[in-house]
């Protein structure tokens, strides 16, 4: 073989070699992602933004990405069980959606990242060390529940000024709803109300929590406690029977026929969570990720309520509302 003849097919091999994609490219990393959810439905609008954002930061199930969803349809007795296999899949990160969901998560791996999309005061709940230096392998999103129950109970005043003895559901197995209660008991008797705390210890079964906030006698339901979906058919059709006026804080509530709520948006968290998994991903430890809480609250009014229960609500209250359902 001359020489020019074999410069020609080594030119040949070299060009041939730069026009095929290499190894790293024929076989694109795939994530496993887990996704835990205590409240959060698979259908819900805001798994499907956490899907949506993904997506915009290039993950593609089917092509770079796989999630395992696991959702405990309103049994947090459940989550722990759930948790496990997504650490026996071998997920490279879990995404879990509320403080009973974080708990179990974490609880489950000290090394996987885990990533809140919306806690109870992530650091009186121990998830983190710190807002600014979480420190372990948990970052994400931590609501302000606590400290916006008092905002939450100036609106409700503010809507239904007759309100004066206020039932408020609560869960004693989460730290921040205790801080909740204090701040509340401190300021109800400058707004002429008072507060009547009522446990519901469980998501999906309310037990004898009807009864209790029937016999207090209450004329407004104050409610922080995320229930099931059929524990929260019971207690809207309960509100709705005894003509009790609601206040939430998630607006998922009020659509399904709740009078009013005031909190974040939180298909926004959910998107805030794909890109705290597209940080991880991409090299980022999640104890040196800050994090971040809600910059925008909404409040969200429900008109029809109001009617069925022979409400005028001021026009001062309907002017500073995100949402009016008519």
């Amino acid at each position: 073989m001359t020489t020019r003849r074999r410069i020609l097919i080594a030119a040949g091999l070299a060009a041939l070699a730069e026009a095929l994609p290499s190894p790293a490219q024929q076989q694109p990393k795939v994530w496993r992602l887990g996704v835990l959810l205590a409240v959060f439905p698979l259908d819900s609008d805001a798994s499907r933004a956490f899907r949506q954002r993904l997506l915009e930061l290039g993950y593609a199930e089917g092509r770079n990405l796989v999630i395992a969803w696991r959702y405990s349809e309103g049994h947090d007795d459940r989550l722990g069980n759930l948790a496990a296999e997504l650490v026996r899949l071998k997920v490279d990160l879990i995404v879990a959606d509320t403080t009973p969901s974080i708990r179990a998560a974490s609880q489950a791996s000290s090394t996987i990242p885990v990533v809140m999309t919306n806690s109870d005061d992530a650091v009186e709940n121990g998830f983190v060390f710190s807002l600014a230096h979480p420190g372990g392998n948990v970052t994400g999103n931590s609501i302000m529940r606590a400290e916006t129950s008092v905002k939450r109970l100036q609106l409700l005043k503010e809507a239904v000024p007759k309100t004066s003895r206020v039932a408020v559901l609560w869960n004693p197995g989460i730290p921040s709803f205790k801080v909740m209660l204090k701040e509340i008991d401190a300021a109800a008797p400058s707004l002429g109300l008072r507060p009547v705390a009522v446990a519901a210890r469980s998501r999906d079964d309310l037990g004898d929590t009807l009864s209790q906030i029937e016999a207090a006698r209450a004329d407004a339901l104050f409610v922080s406690h995320t229930v099931s979906p059929a524990a929260q058919r019971k207690l809207l059709d309960f509100a709705a029977k005894n003509r009790l006026p609601t206040m939430f804080f998630n607006r998922g509530y009020v659509e399904a026929g709740g009078l009013m709520s005031y909190g974040p948006d939180f298909p926004e968290l959910f998107r805030q969570a794909a890109v705290y998994t597209d940080k991880i991903f991409k090299g980022a430890k999640p104890g040196d990720l800050p994090v971040e809480q809600p910059t925008k609250y909404e409040l969200t009014i429900n008109m029809k309520a109001a009617r069925r229960l022979g409400i005028t609500i001021p026009k001062s209250v309907l002017l500073r509302a995100d949402r009016v359902i008519e």
